[in-house]
C-alpha cells in the first residue's frame, strides 16, 4: 500500500510539473515624463510663506529604480495680478523651496518650470475654504451602524461652485484617505460630512475604536482640480485582473516647448483648515 501511494504521489508531481509553463508578458513602457507635485497649501492662521514644489521623473511600472528626483530645474511662481515672482530654490533632492511666498485669495498664479531645455507652465487660482465649526463621533450615519465614524461640520458659503478635498489619517496608519465633495445641492447650507473605516480582512485595517486619533484636513479646491483628483482617488485602490486599465490622467502642467512631452501632476493653490479628533467610549 505504501509503495502504491508513493507511485501516485510521483505521478501527481510529474503532471503538475509538466503544466508549469513560464508565460512571458510583454509590458508596454511609456516615455519618461516630468512629474510635478506643486501643492501650495495655505493653512488658515499662518503666513503661508514657506512652500515646497517637488519634481521627479516617472518610471516603468516594474522598475525598482528609486532615484527619480529631478534637480537642476528652474522653478518660478508668479502672481498674475501683482506681478510678484517667487523663485523656488533647488534643494538638490527633488525639492524646490521658497520662504517668501505671499498667498492672496482668489488671485491667479502661474507656475513656470524650465527643465532639459523645455518649458512647462500651469495657472491656478488660490481657492478659499470655510471654517470647520464642529467635530464629533457617531455610529448611525455610516454604512455599518456598529462602526464608529467621525463627523466634520461646516457651513458652505452662499456663492455657488464650492469644492472640497478632505484628508483623513488615523495616527499610526501609513496612508491617508482622500474624499471630495461639492455643494451642487447643498449650496449655502450647513454640511455634516462623515467618515468611517470599514473592516478589511485583506489589509488587516481595523475600524475606529476609542482612543484612536484621526487628523483631519479640509481644502478649498477649484472645479478643475476637483475633476482631476476625483479620477485619481477612484484609481488609488489599483486594478484587478479583469478590471479596466486606469486612464492616463493629465494635470494642468502644459509643455509649451513640446506639447507631446506633457507632464504628470498638478499645480494647485488651496486654503486649508486642520484639526484632529480623539475617539472616546460612547
Amino acid at each position: 500500500m505504501k509503495t502504491l501511494k508513493k507511485i501516485i504521489l510521483v505521478v501527481i508531481v510529474i503532471i503538475f510539473a509538466s503544466c508549469s509553463d513560464v508565460v512571458d508578458v510583454e509590458v508596454q513602457e511609456g516615455p519618461k515624463r516630468l512629474v510635478v507635485e506643486a501643492s501650495l497649501d495655505w493653512e488658515k492662521g499662518t503666513e503661508g510663506n514657506v512652500q515646497t514644489i517637488r519634481l521627479r521623473e516617472s518610471t516603468p511600472f516594474f522598475s525598482t529604480n528609486a532615484n527619480t528626483e529631478v534637480t537642476g530645474a528652474s522653478v518660478v511662481v508668479t502672481n498674475e495680478r501683482s506681478g510678484a515672482s517667487y523663485n523656488f530654490e533647488d534643494q538638490g533632492n527633488g525639492e524646490y523651496l521658497t520662504t517668501n511666498f505671499e498667498p492672496v485669495l482668489e488671485q491667479k498664479y502661474t507656475l513656470r518650470i524650465e527643465y532639459n531645455g523645455e518649458i512647462y507652465t500651469a495657472t491656478e487660482t488660490m481657492t478659499a475654504v470655510t471654517d470647520i465649526t464642529n467635530v464629533f463621533q457617531g455610529r448611525k450615519e455610516g454604512f455599518d451602524d456598529e462602526l464608529l465614524e467621525v463627523h466634520v461640520v461646516f457651513t458652505d458659503p452662499e456663492e455657488e461652485g464650492n469644492n472640497y478635498l478632505f484628508k483623513f489619517q488615523r495616527e499610526g496608519d501609513l496612508l491617508p484617505d482622500l474624499e471630495t465633495a461639492k455643494d451642487e445641492f447643498l449650496n449655502g447650507n450647513e454640511i455634516d460630512w462623515w467618515y468611517e473605516i470599514d473592516e478589511d480582512d485583506d489589509t488587516e485595517i481595523e475600524p475606529f475604536k476609542p482612543g484612536d486619533v484621526v487628523d483631519i484636513e479640509m481644502y478649498g479646491i477649484s472645479k478643475a482640480y476637483y475633476d482631476y483628483i476625483k479620477i485619481l482617488i477612484s484609481q488609488l485602490g489599483g486594478i484587478g485582473l479583469f478590471e479596466s486599465v486606469p486612464v492616463d490622467v493629465k494635470g494642468n502642467c502644459i509643455n509649451t516647448t513640446n506639447p507631446e512631452n506633457y507632464a504628470f501632476g498638478y499645480f494647485r493653490l488651496t486654503q486649508v483648515v486642520k484639526t484632529s479628533y480623539t475617539f472616546v467610549e460612547d
